[in-house]
């Protein structure tokens, strides 16, 4: 079975049901095991994996992001859609916008980044010029205008450690670097997803403004409920993307961009 589309449910997008005629698998990869759901949406096979656990069960710095992106690998997958709950650093993208981010700062310290460690897949040197798919997010964009939602084409999403909230001394700092969002989980997904020619857009949903810049202090809850609020959008936004796509299409993602050593 060949799948091309996958959607990757960050924290509030656990439920697989926008699909139909739903199975589960089970992957077994050289990094680990995960699990994926796999459905149809207007006659198109979408895989469905829950980043976190369909019970938000894995924190951050301990999703295995390689066998994630390698079990997509391994069902054929060349498209995908990753959600994200963030923290705006940018007063023009308020809570419930969307952002089709194009860039990300690395705040990370822990996690493995590479399925390029030596031995015999070798050394190599991944291009990341343009880490987000630009034909992705552009056919985002449209179908968020046809929707009438509030998006973004383009931002910087400054990727941290977690599973903790950043201090706003943190916030103020990668503010100055040029940041416009803050979340925990887009690196190094998007890095794998590249290194193995994939088309990967991550769709961010604001859930409130980063600490400092807020009013109050951050909570988890509060970040569940606003997405809870706006998950109707989201997979409507999703979905008509994803009707959208052309299955066939040939991008310059899926070009290796990997330079050997």
């Amino acid at each position: 079975m060949t799948v091309k589309i996958a959607i990757i449910g960050g924290t509030g997008v656990y439920d697989p049901n926008i699909l139909e005629n739903i199975h589960e698998e089970q992957l077994e990869t050289e990094y680990g095991r995960t699990l994926v759901k796999i459905g149809e949406y207007k006659g198109k096979k979408v895989a469905f994996m829950a980043r976190h656990g369909a019970d938000h069960s894995v924190p951050p710095h301990l999703v295995n992001y390689r066998a994630n992106i390698a079990g997509l690998k391994q069902l054929g997958v060349k498209n995908i859609f990753a959600t994200a709950a963030v923290g705006s650093l940018n007063q023009s993208m308020k809570a419930e916008d969307f952002v089709f981010v194009d860039q990300f700062l690395d705040f990370t310290k822990v996690r493995k980044h590479t399925f390029f460690e030596g031995g015999e897949n070798g050394v190599v040197h991944l291009d990341v010029t343009d880490p987000y798919c630009p034909e992705l997010r552009r056919l985002l964009m449209e179908v968020s205008g046809n929707l009438g939602l509030t998006a973004h084409n383009g931002g910087t999403y400054v990727c941290t450690e977690g599973p903790r909230f950043e201090t706003p001394a943190e916030i103020r700092m990668f503010a100055r670097l040029g940041g416009d969002l803050v979340g925990m989980t887009s690196v190094p997904e998007v890095v794998l997803a590249r290194e193995v020619q994939m088309c990967y857009a991550t769709i961010c949903m604001v859930t409130n403004y980063a600490a400092g810049i807020a009013e109050y202090k951050l909570s988890h809850q509060e970040v569940v409920e606003v997405m809870s609020k706006n998950v109707a959008n989201l997979r409507r936004l999703i979905m008509e993307t994803i009707e959208s796509l052309e299955e066939g299409r040939t991008c310059s993602c899926q070009i290796s961009h990997v330079d050997p050593v």
